[in-house]
């Protein structure tokens, strides 16, 4: 059975939809800047949604008087751009699921109730702590939508909304569901920030993915979802088809990946396997690239394993977004829908230096147009948990208006 992907929504610090996402693409605007969410010691560059919860309340037209979770709002206004691109009639008969990710939750509520409690037992929000579970936000996104059916929550660390779209793939090819909701969303928090902080992976300039002067990532914060359909169920043309699908979990460390990229490696090649397309016919790379010194060495080195000296166009576009964990992988899935539906190559900004060990160069300038038929989307999380996705142009295709 085949999948199609007819609905793509995307929330980040570049845009508040898809088509403020390509105008920041196309122009190098990234969407960096200090910390202002919160008060924090930390003076380090993030990438924040340019709006406030009040704000992002007042667009989903939501009662002022409900308390929700910023990770839960983010969600609403990607879902429904989603949900809304692909016109689903809410009174079909077709089977329709939601399959959401996260990996902060409700924190951000979380940590408004603890420092009251903490001075007395009696104290603090209760309605500020009911929404610290991961599948808060999922529940909050279906009912919003008014989505009554199957509904689950996939936490993976930065490869959650892979997994979600991967589940979701899974679940229409099985004949369990005709029609679901897919992807992830995070807000960014105090211990987000301050756990990666801990970790000393965080860099103090614009984030560098894959080159040899990077010094760490860049947090940021956001959204992203597609409408994924089996074939029967159509009713209009899809943007692409979702052709080959892996996870694997190389268990090298709780939060390093392998030196020499086996888990990247494997998670590329079963999905190439699994579409049973060559390595040569990937046209483009979405890349995970954080930054980081550990991750974009051993991606690099996975890639060059796989592609050998044909090493497709590849790049990151966490220098625009940073990196936004758990809905990273939702976000990027619907970047690689629009390379492949309108042959786009998103930059790698602030790239300047290959590392030595591999040589590679990612691309550096924005181009439209571009004959791709296939784009290869990589996430990979903490503990080794590894996920590529591979998008695939249709015969018959919608492409995004932007």
């Amino acid at each position: 059975m085949r999948v199609f992907v007819t609905g793509i929504g995307c929330v980040s610090g570049i845009g508040m939809e898809v088509k403020e996402h390509l105008r920041s693409f196309q122009s190098g605007q990234d969407g960096l800047g200090g910390v202002t969410l919160f008060p924090t010691r930390h003076d380090l560059p993030v990438s924040e949604v340019k709006e406030g919860n009040t704000a992002l309340r007042e667009r989903l037209a939501l009662s002022a008087s409900r308390t929700f979770s910023r990770t839960a709002l983010l969600g609403m206004l990607a879902a429904k751009e989603a949900f809304d691109d692909a016109a689903i009639d809410p009174v079909s008969r077709l089977r329709t699921g939601l399959v959401s990710s996260t990996s902060t939750g409700g924190m951000d509520l979380t940590e408004q109730f603890y420092p009251l409690f903490r001075e007395h037992p009696a104290h603090g929000r209760l309605r500020h702590v009911v929404s610290h579970d991961a599948g808060d936000s999922t529940e909050r996104i279906a009912s919003y939508l008014g989505m009554t059916g199957f509904r689950t929550t996939v936490s993976t660390a930065c490869s959650s909304a892979a997994n979600a779209i991967l589940f979701a793939v899974r679940l229409i090819k099985q004949g369990i569901l005709d029609v679901v909701l897919a992807g992830g969303t995070d807000a960014l928090c105090r211990f987000t920030l301050n756990g990666f902080a801990s970790l000393m992976i965080l860099d103090k300039a614009p984030c560098r993915p894959f080159d040899d002067t990077r010094a760490g990532l860049n947090l940021g914060e956001g959204a992203g979802y597609l409408v994924l359909q089996s074939e029967a169920s159509l009713t209009k043309p899809p943007y692409c088809e979702l052709g080959g699908y892996a996870n694997v979990n190389d268990a090298y460390h709780q939060t390093a990946s392998s030196p020499d990229g086996a888990g990247a490696y494997r998670a590329m090649k079963d999905c190439l396997g699994r579409a049973g397309l060559p390595p040569h016919e990937v046209d483009y790379i979405n890349a995970h690239g954080t930054g980081t010194l550990n991750n974009d060495a051993s991606e690099s080195a996975a890639i060059r394993h796989l592609f050998g000296d044909a090493v497709p166009p590849f790049s990151s576009t966490k220098a625009f977004t940073g990196h936004t964990l758990g809905a990273a992988g939702g976000l990027e899935a619907v970047f690689s829908v629009l390379s492949v539906s309108g042959g786009l190559l998103f930059p790698n900004k602030n790239f300047t230096t290959p590392i030595p060990a591999t040589g590679l160069i990612p691309v550096t300038r924005y181009a439209a147009g571009e004959p791709i038929r296939t784009v290869l989307s990589n996430s990979f999380g903490f503990g080794g948990n590894n996920t590529s996705l591979l998008f695939c142009k249709t015969d018959t295709q919608q492409i995004y208006e932007n």
